[in-house]
């Protein structure tokens, strides 16, 4: 089936992560996305590992499913083949520091005026206004700036940066949303319009109760481990073989004392109301862990699960790609490099059911479609691009 994005082109000039997979994400929904590289080098993560047979599995991982072409932006005939290209497609997506694109003659309003319906997204450090604006950014330096890093990690602990490379991804579905949002108002209107999205912006957008405490109450958040800021027992507890997460909300509270066996801790003075329990969660996590280190994540699971408790285990990255509900979920995709081989890929987490987005097929090799999308699109001649390719334009 076609997705819901078919028969949108898409320019990608992005490059490392928060933009190809912002790219990346509309191709999967079935825009035709063309990554455009420097000839010869290309978009540094081809660089970034792990390898197999020498092709950047990093770089596949976020950049399936698009067409790639090389174009030199610094030379004349590249900046004009580029134009060119422009006027054939609804969308840019560029994550360069804000100026860069200026400076090339290749900015919103000198696209616009050629274009008016363009739809033209730009995901940056720190946006196109403010203070901050033309400083370069990477995923820790937004987690940190934005306040995430500060409640990341253990009771009295130094900040920590969350796993994922979440400033990046943030981002990256900030502006996914604002290129569908702006493609939606272009085809009502006929008018296209810029897309700003900061990375640190997304960080604070998601700080969600951090900031309300903090603006409400006066206290500054910091790190809770696993636990949650308001609700107990609502956090990752020891069990005799790994790690649960047991997260017992008040109307919870007296299913799960029958379960671990201490009916005696419903009326407790302490724990009796979620407020106390919040107050006093230090001495119930106390008392909770003597309990559940007495039996397994699995019977634990199946025991609170049949009582109707919500929980889960902390997994491995190793047993996340075979448990069965991501497996269900086709969140698990092979895709097959014409180098690599067969390579296993994060599925589309949307599930659309009249249009389905899907992994569309491998990444490309280094400008293996210029020829293609240049005769497709502009109805260049293979002589012509093999000259272009001899002047160093493609």
């Amino acid at each position: 089936m076609p997705g819901p994005l078919t028969g949108v082109r898409v320019l990608d000039l992005t490059r490392v992560l928060a933009g190809p997979y912002t790219t990346m994400l509309l191709a999967d929904m079935g825009a035709e996305v063309v990554k455009i590289e420097e000839p010869g080098s290309g978009d540094e993560s081809r660089k970034f590992g792990p390898f197999v047979k020498e092709v950047s599995t990093y770089f596949i991982s976020i950049n399936r499913g698009k067409k790639g072409i090389t174009l030199n932006l610094k030379k004349e005939a590249g900046k004009k083949l580029f134009l060119d290209l422009v006027s054939q497609a609804d969308v840019v997506v560029e994550n360069y520091r804000p100026g860069v694109m200026k400076k090339l003659g290749l900015d919103y309003p000198a696209l616009r005026a050629r274009h008016p319906q363009l739809v033209y997204a730009a995901c940056s450090g720190f946006g196109h206004s403010g203070p901050y604006s033309n400083r370069g950014a990477y995923d820790m330096i937004v987690q940190g700036m934005g306040g995430l890093m500060s409640i990341t990690g253990e009771l009295g602990g130094s900040p920590v940066r969350v796993g994922a490379s979440i400033g990046d991804i943030t981002g990256a579905l900030f502006t996914t949303i604002g290129i569908l949002a702006a493609i939606c108002h272009a085809r009502a209107t006929g008018q296209g319009q810029m897309v700003d999205v900061a990375m640190l912006d997304g960080q604070v957008a998601i700080l969600e109760n951090a900031i309300m405490r903090t603006l409400v109450t006066g206290e500054v958040p910091g790190p809770l481990g696993t636990r949650h800021p308001s609700i107990a027992p609502f956090q990752a507890f020891p069990a005799a073989d790994g790690q649960l997460i047991l997260a017992a909300g008040p109307n919870h509270w007296e299913r799960f004392c029958q379960v671990i066996g201490r009916p005696d801790l419903i009326a407790h003075p302490r724990f009796a109301t979620n407020a106390l329990r919040a107050e006093h969660v230090e001495e119930l996590g106390e008392v909770l862990s003597v309990i559940t280190r007495q039996k397994p994540v699995a019977v634990w699971m199946q025991e609170m699960l049949a009582a109707g408790i919500p929980c889960g285990p902390v997994n491995t990255v190793d047993k996340v790609v075979k448990d069965p509900q991501v497996l269900a979920r086709e969140m698990l995709v092979d895709i097959r490099d014409p180098k690599a081989g067969p390579i296993t890929v994060a599925g589309f987490p949307i599930k659309l059911s009249a249009t389905p987005g899907r992994a569309q097929g491998p990444a490309p090799g280094l400008g293996e479609h210029t020829e293609a999308v240049l005769a497709e699109w502009l109805h260049v001649s293979a002589s012509a691009v093999a000259r272009l390719r001899e002047e160093g334009v493609v």
